[in-house]
């Protein structure tokens, strides 16, 4: 069985990675987005700069306060992943991590967070985000479903 120690750091570190990687792509062909690549139908790729949060939320606040929040929310789920007790706690954790350390060195390096990714249907956009933001949804997922009856059986059996 794989140790969770190996587990934890490895989920963080491919959702580290994965964000940082396609940040830089994007940030290398930033004027090429800015406009708005169509990929395919539903999809774009278009550059921007969040200094807020989720929806663009908090943009009045600085972004060293929003670093200092993203770090402490860090350390926090680092307790937490290291209480884990199933997979889906470990990977849904390390998740979060991973997409939470790729957003605040975004915010570290220019202040706000790289987004890229727009997804739309018709005239309507979700807000542009990233791949820290798909990590960071996606571990929460898997910590919620971490809670429903059948994951507490597996729990049960690791």
């Amino acid at each position: 069985m794989i140790s969770v120690k190996f587990l934890g750091a490895s989920t963080v570190a491919v959702a580290f990675l994965a964000d940082l990687i396609t940040k830089a792509v994007a940030n290398a062909y930033s004027d090429t987005l800015t406009g708005g690549v169509p990929i395919f139908s539903g999809f774009n790729l278009t550059f921007l700069r969040n200094d807020g949060v989720s929806f663009g939320m908090l943009r009045d606040v600085p972004w060293w306060v929003l670093t200092l929040l993203g770090l402490g929310i860090i350390v926090w789920l680092v307790v937490m992943l290291v209480r884990a007790q199933t997979r889906f706690e470990i990977v849904g954790y390390g998740a979060v991590i991973g997409g939470a350390l790729g957003n605040v060195v975004d915010r570290l390096r220019f202040g706000a967070v790289t987004d890229f990714l727009d997804v739309y249907v018709g005239a309507w956009h979700w807000p542009t985000f990233n791949l820290a933001d798909v990590a960071i949804v996606g571990g929460v997922g898997l910590l919620l479903l971490s809670e429903f009856p059948m994951s507490r059986k597996s729990r049960r059996q690791d």
